[in-house]
């Protein structure tokens, strides 16, 4: 990594700290705030914002250990480094966020079951509100940071967030509905709504989680770096074959094949292959490590077939 990459990468790495604390901090004040608001009315549907608020606090304090621990270096002992830790961080909240989706639910249901008692609805809605407005603004900038760094921490971080303001935007209206009709059942049939909407964002970030344990290679990326790698061949008057990429969370680490004729000497091959390495690593729109595995071009889909019979190569 060249001197400009190490400064921007550094920046990059002290915004998403920054913006994980901030995201902590707000969390604390937001639960809170809605803590508060449950206290003065009594609403299921105010509950059920403040119980996915306890969540996001729990899944952000993981989220800054794991954002830590992913930018410490690699040991003798985990030789690839930490990043992978980002899979564990989304999928750990998005476990934490279809629990607390659970949770309203089996609470919503016990209170309604017992008699609705509401009260003090316009202090509750003006602090819903005003949460609900910070975690629009708090999402936005999570997203923002998490996209330019690369880290789905973070952005696993700001869909949550924004899920949580749409919570608050979606209680806020079912409150003014009691308000405005008397109709008190309107605050749980709220709640519940609020439940299925955190499960389903849950079970997104659980599904991201899974993928990126499981090495998906998003096709998408693939265009982008078949593109990238054809013209970069194209120039050099070069052939590739067996690409194969993943994402840590925070970089792709892609492995491709280059042919060269066999005459070429090897010290010009190695020459070509690092020029390839560096070009795509500067080319593509993410942080990259690229490792290329250098073959001659008259003899190795030859070579392939028997090491494919024998099991090893010849």
């Amino acid at each position: 990594m060249d001197q400009p990459q190490a400064i921007n990468a550094d920046r990059q790495g002290r915004d998403a700290r920054y913006a994980m604390w901030l995201s902590l901090i707000v969390g604390v004040a937001m639960l809170a705030g809605k803590m508060g608001a449950y206290l003065f009315t009594g609403s299921s549907a105010i509950f059920s914002d403040a119980a996915e608020s306890v969540v996001h606090v729990v899944a952000v304090a993981f989220a800054v250990f794991s954002l830590w621990l992913s930018t410490r270096p690699a040991v003798s002992k985990f030789q690839y480094g930490y990043e992978r830790i980002t899979f564990f961080s989304a999928g750990f909240e998005g476990a934490m966020i279809m629990l607390a989706a659970g949770s309203i639910v089996a609470t919503t249901i016990q209170r309604w079951r017992r008699g609705l008692v509401l009260e003090n609805l316009g202090n509750g809605v003006a602090l819903i509100v005003a949460a609900g407005l910070l975690n629009a603004a708090l999402g936005w900038y999570l997203l923002r940071i998490g996209g330019r760094s690369h880290s789905l921490i973070l952005e696993a971080d700001g869909k949550h967030v924004l899920t949580d303001s749409w919570t608050s935007f979606g209680v806020v209206g079912g409150l003014l509905l009691v308000m405005l009709t008397g109709w008190k059942p309107f605050d749980p049939l709220i709640a519940l709504g609020v439940a299925a909407n955190i499960l389903w964002s849950g079970s997104r970030l659980l599904w991201n989680s899974i993928r990126g344990l499981m090495d998906y290679s998003d096709p998408k990326v693939g265009h982008q770096i078949r593109q990238r790698l054809d013209a970069i061949c194209e120039e050099l008057g070069l052939q590739y074959h067996g690409v194969r990429f993943r994402t840590t969370g925070f970089r792709q680490i892609i492995e491709l094949h280059l042919l060269f004729p066999y005459s070429m000497p090897l010290g010009e091959a190695h020459r070509l292959a690092t020029l390839v390495e560096n070009r795509l690593t500067v080319d593509l729109d993410m942080p990259t490590e690229v490792t290329t595995h250098l073959e001659s071009l008259e003899d190795h889909s030859e070579v392939h077939r028997r090491e494919h019979y024998t099991g090893r190569p010849e």
